[in-house]
């Protein structure tokens, strides 16, 4: 594409170069999330006059809208936070904003109450107490919905100009275009070869690095993304200090990054840059809050499911012969076997008819030897299709996880035949638990194959953080509810 093809295909492309919309969409949210986590305290202390801590007063549940003027607390303390805009924060850490905010915020709400009635505790501080404990969760489900609704109106796709054509610029520019939480959507391509591609998944191709200021003179686009491989030092300066430099956002995407090296932190060497990597999942201070979290969410997911748990059993038992739960042979932490079990959703014989249909059908061995799954498995039972497809066949591994073989969150366990696929990314991905849920499953399941499961868990061990392990428990339900890549 040309530099005047681009300039008439851009205005019908973007109606808008500003972040202002999506900011504003995430205050509005946020504030509306806040007013409903306001009810929800209030609803608490109206429905159970027992949580009634000093005056002894009852709450009228209609009264919490009139307490709105305390929002602008909440929009401060999120602006100083690094709330707004809102695009481009990893998901554990905008949740790790959202709880520190609400607290500060409800605290100082909560404070100032108390001060201002002489030192006496009401009902309403009571009511707000309840609020801070529904904030971030209802904040995260709302600003989730924001996410998905300004990628898919357009609202909310800030463009950016993305410098480089190689396997880092596009891998950027994939990134973009797949994550509907980025905020940034890929405009324009720029890199230096005479001849090549005009256009990737849609994003014109300009094969001119130098155009950068036009570009921002007359679009007005704020955000550059260098990503370009194997660029020499004095060549990289060049176009830093001249094209990219009329940007007013700049970021530098080394070529040695990828989705596994993402959470690097940057250290400084007495002037010389570093990029330092550490399995967060060896410090024993992080291991003992991390089973503390499993115990928890077990335990009190174990309560609230196991009436559905003793309904599978029984239907798993009625509906075919053999038993209840299955327990298949699983390498965990540091490569140590273990069975991890399962409800049954497969004929008793399974194994055999397994060795049948891979000696007789070349595709299906094909695809077992790729997969270790067969996404239509002749083996498995009507009621176990529904199970593998609601993932409720493994819900038994709560017990794997209270006895400590496995993790609620982390690499999903393989089996010893698997090892090979992880090459020498085993030791490492593996020198944690394995989980029942994890970043590759709630990011595309089984639709992954086995390079992209070592990034989702190099990723993991380097950035693991309480934070993070409640989000994706969080998307796991949504993940799971729908179904997605199951089977």
């Amino acid at each position: 594409m040309t530099i005047s093809e681009f300039n008439a295909w851009f205005p019908n492309r973007f109606r808008k170069t500003s972040s202002a919309p999506t900011a504003i969409a995430f205050v509005l949210s946020d504030l509306a999330g806040v007013m409903f986590s306001f009810g929800l305290g209030f609803l608490c202390v109206e429905s159970y006059g027992w949580l009634t801590i000093g005056d002894g007063s009852l709450i009228n549940l209609k009264s919490f809208v009139t307490y709105w003027p305390y929002l602008p607390v909440f929009f401060v303390i999120f602006q100083i936070l690094g709330l707004y805009p809102g695009i481009s924060l990893a998901p554990s850490e905008e949740l790790r904003r959202l709880f520190l905010g609400s607290a500060i915020s409800f605290g100082w709400i909560v404070f100032s109450r108390f001060i201002e009635n002489g030192n006496v505790w009401n009902v309403v501080n009571t009511a707000f107490a309840f609020s801070v404990v529904f904030a971030a969760p209802v904040l995260l489900v709302v600003r989730g919905m924001v996410h998905f609704f300004l990628r898919k109106t357009g609202i909310g796709g800030i463009p950016a100009v993305v410098f480089g054509s190689g396997k880092t610029a596009m891998l950027t520019v994939d990134k973009l275009l797949d994550d509907e939480r980025s905020g940034y959507v890929p405009a324009l391509i720029l890199d230096n070869e005479k001849e090549g591609l005009e256009e990737y998944r849609g994003i014109p191709i300009i094969h001119d690095t130098s155009i950068g200021p036009e570009i921002v003179e007359r679009h007005n686009i704020k955000m550059a993304i260098v990503a370009i491989d194997k660029q020499e030092p004095d060549q990289l300066r060049k176009l830093l200090n001249n094209s990219v430099s009329a940007f007013r956002y700049r970021v530098l995407i080394p070529e040695f990054f990828d989705s596994s090296s993402i959470w690097m932190s940057v250290m400084d060497f007495n002037g010389l840059l570093g990029f330092a990597m550490n399995n967060r999942l060896r410090m024993p201070w992080n291991l003992f809050i991390k089973r503390l979290l499993d115990i928890l969410v077990v335990i009190i997911g174990g309560i609230i499911i196991s009436p559905i748990l003793l309904i599978v059993a029984i239907l798993v038992k009625i509906t075919s012969p053999g038993p209840v739960l299955y327990g298949h042979e699983r390498l965990g932490k540091n490569g140590k076997p273990f069975r991890a079990l399962k409800f049954r959703s497969m004929a008793s014989n399974a194994e055999q008819r397994l060795q049948r249909l891979l000696a007789s059908d070349p595709a299906i061995r094909e695809e077992w030897e790729r997969e270790h799954k067969l996404r239509n498995d002749p083996r498995v039972t009507k009621l176990g299709k529904f199970l593998r497809h609601t993932s409720l066949d493994e819900f038994p591994q709560f017990i794997n996880i209270l006895k400590g073989e496995m993790s609620f969150v982390g690499p999903r366990p393989v089996t010893r035949e698997e090892t090979a696929k992880y090459g020498d990314d085993f030791a490492w991905i593996f020198s944690a638990k394995p989980g029942l849920t994890g970043l590759w499953q709630v990011s595309g399941r089984s639709g992954t194959d086995y390079a992209a499961r070592v990034s989702y868990d190099t990723y993991y061990l380097q950035s693991w953080s309480v934070w993070l392990d409640v989000w994706i428990i969080y998307k796991t339900f949504g993940v799971v509810f729908r179904g997605k890549g199951a089977y």
